[in-house]
């Protein structure tokens, strides 16, 4: 009997070692099944979560489905025995959570060398190109679900939040390019004489740097990455921006100017596009939108700076005649530091994680995303935590035709024909901006950039004019006039301001250390006159005449002297250049008071669009700021003063930077991101563009009438905002 009964109990083991054992192969031959699997499986999403914490008792380990349920039969055997994953095991080679365990490899789902793949499908050689390229749409969808999981698995905090303030840097110097070109304008022209026919040509020439700028580098940055563009453009702003205020010449600063606005230019596009791509969709709308504010940062920044340097003329030195560096020189220093702290913090931080898997750069992303997990759970205490991602989906590569270029060629020309290279890729793929399913879109929202910006920049050039307008009424209001004066042997040797003297007769007068401000002397006489060390602005000698009279450091010369006598009269060494305007130039701090007040208004209305950008809608946002900035330029009809044009400033500028903060994270979400930045570019080149014709177009009916600015105004800011809302609504998008 025992006999019998141990013959039995070795029958049944043996029987259960058997199926244990089949058990074993039947997983290794499924799991290498699996990595000989076709391009239908392969696309198959083997991103794993983070298991319940409860459930698993803290293990975040994970497996796929059919390990998992071969394992748990394993675990269930009635003699005890080990899993197939644990048999074997040597402790010393456990591996622990947050242990570095290298890139896991990428398995693209093509058969190894010497293997054939089961089911594999035709050859990419063999499909045509719209047949590749729908396999790559494809691709792509899968892989922003996928992506999505992943940025919520990495969480939002400490790396975001460094992102967050590099890039708002690089946004505030675009603010402060912009800001710089208004308040530098008067001082740049008169320290360089400029003439009335090349006056305002600075502000035009930085805004067409811009536009091109914004195609250029929003399209490159779909090609080489968002860091590396973006360091480049930065570095182009810096430099030049800095260089522009040493140089002399008028025709050099506007030419150091305008390849400052190209380097700019890129700020926007690339921005937005470059921290969209790190963000989990439930906060990509609040937190564009506060990233938004850096622009207002930078126009405060600008205005704070051209009130505190800018009147301050003592603040200057000079190399003999040829060589002036006054206060406005030194503001543009300081402007230039944001672009320069923006590009040494750039170089710190990684490419975008989104971009190198569209270039299909699997390691690098997963190498940036495991960077991105790990800073945020340390950053909340838990660094224990496994970035759990294996492989990640890779859109198919769609081979492009490149001209081969001859490897013993001049260097020179390598140069040239990478640029073109280059520059076709950009236009390539601007082309596809206009393709399904985006074209609608890029019409739609190339409209809205351009009425917004047409009104936004128009009435910003237009609301400064009319108040200086509305106080140079006032100054002309007040001005003294002297009529048929005689005076003899008396010395000038004070200011003399806002005054018009005519048919006057001065003799043996001396004019010493004095200043003419806004003085007009029409049809006098100066005889046997002295003048030595004077400064004019504004003013002018009309129909006088000089007898026997001395000028010795003067700037009066034949520009001031209109149809003007001077008979046996000499002058010595005149003074050279223009003369800034006096230390005492009240308007010069109410330009930049009111500026500062206008961006300040603005903050109300950032703080309202990031908050409620994800609850009420980008498109409800973006229509409805744009239609009520444009009713609120009725109002301007009201504005017959200098503070009621400062309040309709502000009301303005506060309702349309909803607009503006909505019409980012709308551009930024419509585009995938192999033409993100291109199609950003191109828009906010559009921008540029209505802004230069916005400058001109206002700039030339100030004083002339109120009507053509409000109507016009209000026409294109209603007229866009209800081509806005045909947008479609990608508040629930992820990005593709």
């Amino acid at each position: 009997m025992d006999d019998t009964h141990n013959n039995r109990t070795s029958l049944a083991k043996g029987a259960k070692d058997i199926a244990k054992e089949a058990r074993r192969q039947a997983a290794k031959n499924f799991t290498k099944a699996v990595d000989r699997a076709s391009d239908e499986y392969s696309a198959h999403r083997s991103y794993n979560r983070f298991q319940n914490e409860d459930e698993e008792d803290g293990n975040y380990n994970t497996y796929s489905r059919q390990d998992e349920h071969y394992a748990d039969k394993a675990d269930n055997d009635e003699d005890g025995a080990s899993s197939d994953a644990t048999e074997g095991h040597d402790d010393e080679d456990e591996i622990y959570e947050g242990e570095y365990q290298g890139v896991p490899a990428y398995n693209d789902g093509k058969p190894r060398d010497g293997q054939v793949a089961l089911g594999q499908p035709v050859s990419d050689s063999l499909k045509s190109r719209k047949e590749l390229e729908n396999e790559r749409q494809a691709d792509e969808e899968e892989l922003a679900q996928q992506y999505e999981l992943i940025m919520q698995e990495c969480g939002h905090g400490r790396f975001q939040w460094q992102l967050f303030f590099v890039l708002g840097l690089a946004l505030m110097s675009d603010g402060v390019e912009v800001f710089v070109v208004g308040f530098v304008l008067p001082s740049a022209e008169t320290d360089m004489c400029v003439p009335n026919s090349g006056a305002g040509w600075l502000g035009s020439i930085v805004y067409l740097g811009m536009m091109f700028g914004a195609f250029f580098w929003g399209g490159l940055s779909d090609k080489v990455g968002r860091k590396q563009c973006l360091l480049i453009s930065m570095s182009v702003n810096g430099f030049f921006a800095f260089l522009s205020s040493f140089v002399q010449g008028y025709s050099m600063f506007l030419l150091c100017r305008m390849v400052s606005g190209f380097g700019i230019g890129g700020a926007v596009p690339i921005v937005f596009s470059y921290f969209a791509e790190v963000l989990a969709r439930e906060k990509r709308g609040e937190h564009l939108s506060w990233l938004c504010m850096f622009w207002m940062i930078g126009g405060i920044y600008a205005s704070a700076m051209a009130w505190a340097i800018i009147p301050h003329y003592g603040w200057s030195f000079s190399m003999g005649s040829a060589y002036q560096f006054h206060s406005w020189r030194v503001f543009v220093v300081v402007c230039a530091l944001p672009c320069v702290s923006a590009v040494v913090a750039l170089t710190f931080m990684p490419e975008s994680p989104r971009f190198f898997l569209e270039m299909g750069k699997h390691d690098e992303a997963w190498m940036v995303l495991k960077h991105i997990h790990d800073t945020n759970m340390r950053a909340r205490g838990e660094p224990e935590r496994v970035f759990t991602v294996n492989r990640i989906k890779i859109p198919k590569q769609l081979d492009e035709l490149v001209e081969m270029q001859n490897e013993s060629a001049n260097p020179a020309l390598k140069v040239l024909f990478k640029i073109k290279a280059e520059l076709r890729g950009i236009w390539l793929t601007f082309m596809k901006c206009f393709s399904y399913p985006v074209k609608d879109n890029t019409l739609k929202l190339a409209a809205v950039w351009f009425t917004l910006s047409f009104g936004y920049y128009g009435l910003s050039v237009w609301f400064p004019d009319v108040i200086k307008h509305l106080q140079a009424d006032e100054y002309a209001s007040r001005v003294k006039i002297h009529t048929n004066e005689r005076i003899e042997d008396f010395t000038f040797n004070f200011t003399l301001e806002n005054q018009i003297h005519r048919n006057g007769v001065f003799l043996n007068d001396r004019f010493i250390g004095m200043k003419f401000k806004a003085v007009t002397f029409i049809d006098s006489s100066f005889l046997n006159c002295y003048f030595e060390d004077v400064s004019s602005v504004g003013s002018f000698f009309k129909n006088c005449t000089f007898v026997d009279s001395f000028f010795y450091n003067t700037d009066i010369d034949d520009a001031k002297l209109t149809n003007s006598k001077v008979i046996n009269s000499s002058f010595h060494h005149n003074k050279t250049g223009c003369q800034m305007t006096f230390d005492d130039d009240y308007s010069a701090y109410w330009v930049y008071f009111v500026n500062f007040l206008g961006t300040l208004a603005v903050l109300p209305g950032n703080i309202v669009s990031a908050l409620l950008m994800d609850k009420i809608g980008r498109l409800s946002m973006l229509g409805g700021s744009m239609v009520l900035s444009g009713i609120s330029c009725f109002f301007l009809w009201f504005g017959t003063s200098e503070s009621m044009m400062i309040f309709m400033l502000c009301l303005y500028n506060g309702l349309s930077i909803s607009a503006w903060n909505s019409l980012d994270v709308v551009t930024t979400e419509l585009y995938p991101t192999d033409r993100r930045g291109t199609g950003f570019g191109f828009c906010n080149a559009m921008c540029k563009l209505a802004a230069v014709l916005g400058n001109l177009i206002f700039g030339s009916l100030v004083g002339i009438t109120k009507a053509i600015p409000i109507l016009l105004a209000s026409s294109v800011l209603v007229g866009g905002g209800l081509v806005g809302l045909r947008l479609p609504d990608t508040r629930a998008n992820v990005l593709m």
